[in-house]
């Protein structure tokens, strides 16, 4: 049975805890409206982005003098993996529930025969995966939100995996990232970055053999896409940040707040123990005294 003076310890140890889980709470919910807006604001962007290239390349993507980007190397041999977490801990599930989906992208290309190559987009992807995965490890990109998540940014991270494709590294890429749906529900999504693979709704609007519009390019198609393929690549991995950064802070939100309640909870407890120890402690005073006085 601990001391009474260990119980007020616990219980101020508790309660400082639970002012950090709750300021940590209001932060999150601060930065997650803004990072909500951010990424419901790139989504049309980047799918319109995303059509259009579908369309744009359905007749080029056969043709000799087709992007690299487009048809890519003709090989499904080297694959690169870019995994994008968070830099910090301390949101739930949001870190764990992306690594457990790459280890299982990884186990599946590896016993396919394929080669993996992981590119970590964050701290705690890297220090998750490199317990059993380190020299499929290529690099790191940590600090890609300092001071802000920014356009520039994930441009950097683009023109990384292209000079990667160009120095032939690789022949398909794919990011694994969290798509923002609320505050306490995020879906792991995985898209192939290279080559360029249409949307599903564009694909499916292809098999259908619905009536799509005509369009007239000025310059010509080729020109458009060498142009048009290295951006839709910062586009979307600039798209996969954002939604990573509002499935964290909602994520992030939702955890300190379960956190602050069970530091309540557990404060509640600790306080009653506390007040029946130290009731009983009255009591035994209270016996003894009374006994000794009867003995005199």
């Amino acid at each position: 049975m601990p001391s009474l003076k260990d119980l007020r310890v616990r219980i101020n140890s508790v309660k400082s805890t639970r002012k950090i889980t709750s300021a940590m709470k209001m932060v999150a919910a601060a930065k997650l409206r803004r990072a909500q807006e951010q990424a419901e604001a790139a989504r049309p962007f980047a799918e319109r982005m995303e059509r259009m290239l579908a369309s744009l390349a359905g007749s080029l993507a056969s043709t000799d003098g087709a992007s690299p980007l487009l048809a890519g190397t003709g090989r499904d041999q080297v694959h690169l993996l870019v995994v994008a977490t968070a830099d910090r801990g301390l949101c739930g599930a949001f870190n764990s529930s992306i690594v457990r989906e790459a280890r299982r992208q990884i186990r599946t290309l590896l016993s396919a025969g394929k080669t993996v190559k992981v590119l970590c987009v964050g701290r705690k992807g890297r220090d998750q995966l490199r317990r059993d995965y380190d020299r499929l490890i290529v690099d790191t990109i940590t600090d890609f939100q300092r001071p802000r998540l920014s356009y520039e940014g994930a441009a950097k991270i683009a023109q990384r995996i292209a000079a990667m494709f160009a120095a032939g590294e690789f022949d398909v890429c794919t990011i694994i990232y969290n798509r923002f749906r609320s505050a306490i529900a995020q879906i792991v999504t995985v898209a192939q970055l290279v080559p360029f693979s249409p949307p599903a709704k564009a694909a499916a609007v292809e098999a259908s053999g619905e009536a799509q519009a005509v369009y007239e390019y000025e310059p010509d198609e080729e020109q458009i896409l060498a142009e048009l393929l290295p951006r839709n690549l910062a586009v979307q991995v600039y798209r996969a940040l954002l939604e990573n950064n509002a499935s964290e802070q909602g994520a992030r939100m939702t955890a300190m707040d379960n956190a602050t309640r069970n530091a309540g909870d557990m404060i509640g407890r600790l306080t009653l123990v506390y007040n029946r120890s130290r009731q009983a402690a009255i009591t035994k005073e209270l016996i003894e005294i009374i006994s000794g006085a009867e003995a005199l």
